[in-house]
């Protein structure tokens, strides 16, 4: 059963255009209510295609002015994904309102097998635009679009990351092709260490055989190039840092590597994920993170399914690896121990759930930081 869409009012905005735009890297579904008619039109562009977008809403625009006699003022929207926010900055640009809405959290139908396709997707992206122009609360959640200069600026920690996670890969497969074998491993981050793996031998005093040597060798020249990388990206953000003005975002680095435990990788990702963002409150940095409860509670029904991972997941990983670093290099603080007065005795589960929650205390308390100047209660200080 289709609901019908004809003769659906939308008070207040007589004089707005609504378009919705459905991405994909093959076709643009263009969802559009215009004010001189009374029901959606769907157009199909090559995806990618912003002079087509744009000369399609012009199109639309001048039609409508010509029947209503004034000029509509045209309100757009699209998903946050693949695309990014270039086609923001375009469509901004131009003259038109845009909005980029939190994929997750459009409501849709609950049934076990729903049907979904690009023209129902686009038709739900305009009815929530629609209904978020009517002033429904909470109908959907906005991404807060970042500038050209900090979007570039998260880069740095993001390839670090990438390259970090690669090196380990590559460690692991030397490790456990050597194992096969019998062999010792050694530590294969050196650079001399393929002549050292050519002098080892296994159980029957034979060398590694000529595949997996062959197979070994390529490994680590992919390992070795890595580190490579890693350590001119290491170089090049430490001289940007150095040779940076001192900007709101400089000045909240300095500000948290000035903590016992914080480094520059970690004051880098948080300053350039989240600490750009201007919170107005605890909830919306714990949230924004991916670290608030998500209870589940209905009748007798009472249970926690832990916590939401809606945020940003590089802000959430590197959160919770920070909060281990902080138990370890700030056993004197506050939060420390409350996390060494709750896992007492503990098991392993409870330790990784407690950790969590001090991951969540630790951000708000890291925000309120920067926000006030005020260190966190007893926390050390670098010398």
């Amino acid at each position: 059963m289709q609901a019908s869409t004809i003769g659906t009012p939308t008070a207040g905005d007589t004089g707005t255009i609504f378009v919705a735009i459905e991405l994909s890297q093959k076709t643009w579904l263009i969802t559009v209510h215009s004010p001189d008619q009374g029901r959606m039109s769907r157009y199909k562009l090559e995806g990618g295609d912003h002079a087509g977008l744009l000369a399609l809403i012009a199109k639309i625009r001048a039609r409508a002015a010509q029947k209503l006699g004034l000029e509509p003022r045209v309100m757009s929207c699209y998903e946050a994904g693949y695309d990014g926010f270039w086609l923001h900055r375009l469509l901004v640009a131009e003259g038109i309102g845009n909005l980029v809405f939190d994929p997750a959290s459009i409501a849709v139908e609950q049934r076990a097998r729903r049907a979904k396709t690009d023209r129902i997707d686009g038709e739900l992206l305009l009815r929530t635009l629609m209904a978020h122009l009517r002033g429904e609360p909470r109908v959907v959640r906005i991404v807060r679009v970042p500038t050209v200069e900090q979007e570039d600026a998260r880069r740095v920690s993001r390839e670090r990351d990438r390259l970090v996670t690669e090196q380990t890969a590559h460690t692991n497969r030397i490790k456990a092709l050597l194992r096969l074998s019998g062999l010792e491993v050694g530590s294969p981050r050196r650079g001399n260490w393929l002549t050292w793996l050519e002098q080892q031998r296994d159980w029957q005093g034979q060398p590694l055989p000529p595949h997996v040597m062959a197979e070994v060798k390529r490994e680590h020249a992919r390992l070795m190039l890595v580190r490579e990388q890693l350590a001119t990206l290491e170089k090049s953000l430490a001289a940007a840092q150095a040779a940076d003005a001192p900007d709101a975002m400089a000045k909240r680095r300095e500000q948290l590597q000035r903590l016992k435990g914080l480094g520059p990788a970690f004051a880098t990702t948080l300053v350039g994920e989240l600490f750009y963002k201007d919170f107005r409150n605890r909830r919306e940095v714990a949230s924004y993170c991916g670290l608030t409860p998500s209870p589940w509670k209905s009748g007798g029904i009472d249970r926690e399914q832990g916590i939401s991972k809606a945020g940003n997941p590089h802000v959430r990983l590197k959160t919770i690896e920070l909060a281990w670093l902080w138990v370890r290099h700030q056993p004197g603080s506050e939060l420390s121990r409350w996390f060494q007065t709750r896992t007492l005795n503990a098991g392993k589960r409870a330790r990784r759930i407690a950790i969590v929650a001090l991951a969540r205390k630790l951000v708000v308390a890291l925000w309120r930081y920067l926000e006030t100047g005020l260190v966190p209660e007893e926390a050390l200080m670098k010398a």
